[in-house]
């Protein structure tokens, strides 16, 4: 399928042309749409959660699905050691990892928000994986977990919801074991001239007016959604933050056009790093 095209990954900055530069927020975005405290994210997540599997859907064309596989084949589970997803939201990600471990490896979904969670425990004891994932309320800035425990963490679509990107990040890192690594799967900005301006379009103007009219969001989901990654790092600067938290080998694979880019790191299995933004 054409539009399941993706670039090479991109290691350090040796083709930092091939991603968009920060782009500045635009005047029309207030700071109240992008307030991101953990009341108003929780409240509205857990607003949309009914409609939120059909929205992904329909508004990426199903190609969401081909995102988290992808994200599975880049980084595959290794041994038996747990794999965490946080953020889980509706648990599609560790359902996903749960397919690539050919259901032999035990999962952790953690999300901080309710309603959410309790979609996604539906879904998997609809899909018979409910033996194998176990699904928490927790919030990523401060996991509830020892030091050094899953072989793999992942989070798809959910870190630039968080109020402390950093915290995040670090908490991801502590949880990891030495040698694990990191997956963060994010929306991002298509670098193609043409495409780019499609896209953009559509996620600016198409995408809101579709989600908002579905889920009658009172809190602006969908119009919070594009605002949100468009004001988040991407490509370097979020590789440079991974860094800063001591992962190695860190790269970036762009997925379909830059529409999504798949960020993974290695946490280095011979230094105890003091993460970033955490004391």
């Amino acid at each position: 399928m054409q539009l399941q095209t993706e670039e090479p990954a991109v290691v350090g900055g040796a083709i930092e042309r091939k991603q968009r530069p920060d782009r500045p927020l635009e005047p029309s975005v207030s700071s109240t749409l992008l307030d991101k405290r953990e009341t108003r994210i929780r409240t509205m997540f857990g607003n949309i959660a009914p409609s939120y599997d059909f929205l992904n859907h329909l508004l990426s064309c199903n190609i969401d699905h081909y995102w988290r596989w992808r994200t599975t084949r880049l980084v595959p589970p290794a041994g038996t050691a747990p794999i965490l997803d946080v953020c889980t939201g509706t648990g599609d990600l560790a359902l996903a990892y749960d397919r690539a471990a050919r259901r032999s490896v035990a999962l952790v979904g953690t999300d901080f928000c309710l309603p959410m969670l309790e979609a996604a425990r539906t879904k998997t004891n609809r899909r018979g994986a409910a033996d194998r994932i176990r699904f928490l309320e927790a919030d990523t800035q401060q996991l509830p977990f020892p030091d050094d425990t899953f072989q793999l963490t992942t989070v798809a679509f959910g870190l630039r919801n968080v109020s402390d990107t950093d915290r995040g990040i670090a908490e991801m890192v502590r949880v990891t074991q030495p040698g694990g690594r990191i997956a963060i799967l994010e929306f991002s900005q298509p670098t193609n001239w043409l495409f780019g301006h499609v896209y953009r379009f559509y996620f600016r103007k198409v995408l809101p007016l579709v989600g908002q009219f579905v889920s009658r969001s009172k809190d602006n989901a969908y119009r919070y959604l594009p605002a949100s990654v468009m004001e988040f790092p991407a490509g370097e600067a979020l590789a440079t933050r991974l860094r800063g938290h001591g992962l190695t080998d860190v790269r970036w694979y762009p997925l379909t056009f830059g529409i999504a880019t798949l960020y993974v790191g290695t946490k280095d299995a011979n230094r105890n790093v003091s993460p970033i933004g955490v004391t």
